[in-house]
């Protein structure tokens, strides 16, 4: 039996990648994920998966757009690269400590979710990123909020049941 499709929320800064730099592309390689609970969210992925494409540190903060898993987890290579900014000399190529995907461009909101307006919105009470403090890059995402964001974005995608 397949397994069911998870739901996800990937955060970036749009001046180091964007939504936009992602649909230049049509599929990114996600790395630089230095967080150990972040990390092991990627490792849950799959291919398929869906992802809200978050802005972060911009204003209003928010989603944007909509990503789909194209490549499961595999070593971030960024790890062991000493010019890269995200260079960890601890992480072996043996034991890879860091991990990364490969996501894939689905859509562009035709309206940004902003942050403020996930938080007022009481259908989505409970979903990690309206939290206080929560900084988390990839965080899961419950399939009913998901739906929810969507549809307050206006996207064409859905979510099956």
């Amino acid at each position: 039996m397949a397994r069911a499709r998870r739901y996800w929320l990937m955060k970036s800064e749009p001046d180091a990648y964007s939504i936009a730099d992602l649909e230049r592309a049509g599929v990114g390689s996600w790395d630089g994920v230095r967080n150990y609970q972040a990390r092991n969210h990627l490792r849950a992925m799959a291919v398929g998966d869906l992802a809200l494409f978050y802005h972060s540190n911009t204003n209003p903060p928010g989603v944007v757009g909509v990503a789909r898993i194209g490549r499961p987890a595999y070593p971030d290579h960024t790890a062991w690269n000493p010019g890269s900014e995200y260079f960890d000399p601890k992480s072996d190529p043996e034991d890879p400590r860091w991990f990364m995907v490969d996501v894939e461009y689905v859509e562009t909101l035709p309206e940004s979710v902003a942050l403020d307006t996930m938080r007022r919105d009481p259908t989505l009470a409970g979903m990690l990123v309206t939290k206080r403090g929560q900084r988390l890059s990839i965080q899961p995402v419950e399939r009913p909020h998901f739906a929810h964001v969507l549809r307050l974005g206006g996207a064409q995608t859905r979510v099956r049941s």
